[in-house]
């Protein structure tokens, strides 16, 4: 077994616990609460650290092992998902959730501590993923390499882990957080046999400001790289929006259960795990800013479109699409951003790039809650539900215009240089 596929099968192994972990985390914080806005609150927990740390883990990742790096973070949200599988063991039977309020307020708390902690080590731990790319496969490679990740990704994180994660549940509910923490062990295992040199050649003694403002520079002087990083940003803040309202939205209004709610999140990675495979070939026919412009401007429609579905089915089917091109996007910015950015300054840029791009996610879901509550007030909770669909598709609708004619401007900058 090669250095390429041991990273690719432990990031097949950390995938399909964050799959598992899509899930479990908001599922079990539904049957403490029904208000979605404390149910929003434990996703939160696990994306805000994007903001909070990404900058340090940018920092710290120039610094030191890639590797070591790596495989601290796994083993720390293998602790973390282990103590959040006994927690909610010792809470069961769980009692009836209130509308408004928490029934167990104890373990509501210990889960969003869980997901503080999980969420904090994978900033540190992608960051660091990412980075040790280019280090593993030639440059001329990254598309095909990316494009096989994001393959492995979807299939752990969107297909195979919502699935099991559905089951899992429905045994019993500790269970996708102890199979979490195996998973993670796994992945320990085989970070820790990659061998090679994985820490920057250029060592920094300087403060971290300096290191800092070196960063920023370098991406405030790559307008194609910040208009990538915005875009990304402001599409996670409505992919969020719609994907917090989503798990109350299948539970009241398509009266799903929770192992057919694993079954629409995996049909919808069937369009990922295909453009995973076609995506470079996509890149190659219509070139990186045509690809992009496409993937970017169907995201409003399907948005909108998610509201009216009738069925978990017709559901599953829109985001096949969904996913396809958000895929597509990826393999564009993803293998644009390894390759334009030099090897000692990657951790950094590449973490402020994330900054923005990952930060947006805790502002969608928490918009998601306050939008239900506020149609709340004036419309029945069914519509109420779906109010974040239209609120998504609306911007997204507005960014595809921007970000059309934003992405144009950035790749002709770069063919003039």
């Amino acid at each position: 077994m090669n250095r390429f596929q041991r990273f690719v099968i432990a990031s097949g192994f950390t995938n399909l616990a964050d799959g598992i972990a899509m899930v479990a985390w908001a599922w079990i914080a539904s049957l403490l609460t029904r208000d979605p806005l404390l149910i929003a609150l434990v996703s939160v927990a696990l994306r805000l650290p994007w903001f909070v740390f990404a900058v340090p883990a940018g920092i710290i990742t120039d610094r030191v092992d890639r590797r070591r790096l790596i495989f601290g973070m796994d083993a720390l949200r293998f602790v973390g998902f282990a103590l959040a599988g006994v927690a909610v063991w010792s809470a069961l039977p769980l009692g009836e959730a209130p509308m408004r309020g928490i029934s167990t307020p104890w373990l509501y708390w210990t889960l969003l501590t869980a997901a503080l902690v999980v969420g904090a080590a994978e900033v540190f731990r992608d960051n660091a993923a990412q980075t040790m790319l280019p280090a593993i496969v030639e440059h001329d490679m990254l598309e095909r390499a990316n494009g096989r990740l994001w393959s492995v990704e979807l299939i752990g994180n969107v297909l195979l882990g919502p699935v099991v994660g559905a089951f899992l549940i429905a045994w019993a509910l500790p269970l996708p957080m102890f199979v979490n923490a195996l998973a993670y062990l796994a992945a320990v295992s085989l970070v820790w046999r990659i061998t090679g040199r994985f820490k920057p050649e250029r060592q920094f003694g300087g403060h971290w400001r300096v290191e800092l403002s070196e960063a920023w520079q370098f991406l405030r002087g790559a307008p194609l790289l910040m208009a990538l990083a915005l875009i990304t940003g402001l599409w996670n803040l409505f992919f969020h929006m719609s994907h917090i309202a989503l798990v109350l939205h299948v539970q009241e209004n398509l009266e799903a259960t929770v192992r057919v709610y694993g079954l629409v999140l995996a049909g919808g990675a069937l369009g990922g795990i295909i453009a995973g495979f076609v995506g470079e070939h996509i890149v190659k026919a219509l070139g990186p800013m045509k690809t992009a412009q496409l993937s970017l401007i169907v995201s409003g429609p399907i948005y909108l479109c998610i509201a009216f579905l009738p069925s978990p089915l017709a559901l599953a089917i829109v985001l096949t699409v969904f996913e396809f091109f958000g895929v597509v996007w990826n393999t564009v910015s993803v293998s644009y951003r390894q390759r334009c950015i030099p090897d000692e300054l990657m951790g950094r840029v590449n973490a402020l790039y994330r900054m923005f791009a990952w930060g947006m996610m805790p502002i969608g879901m928490i918009a998601s809650g306050l939008v239900v509550r506020g149609g709340e007030s004036v419309l029945p909770r069914g519509w109420a539900l779906t109010m974040p669909f239209f609120a998504a598709g609306l911007g997204a609708l507005a960014l595809g215009v921007w970000g059309w004619r934003a992405l144009a401007k950035g790749f002709a900058r770069m063919q003039d240089t």
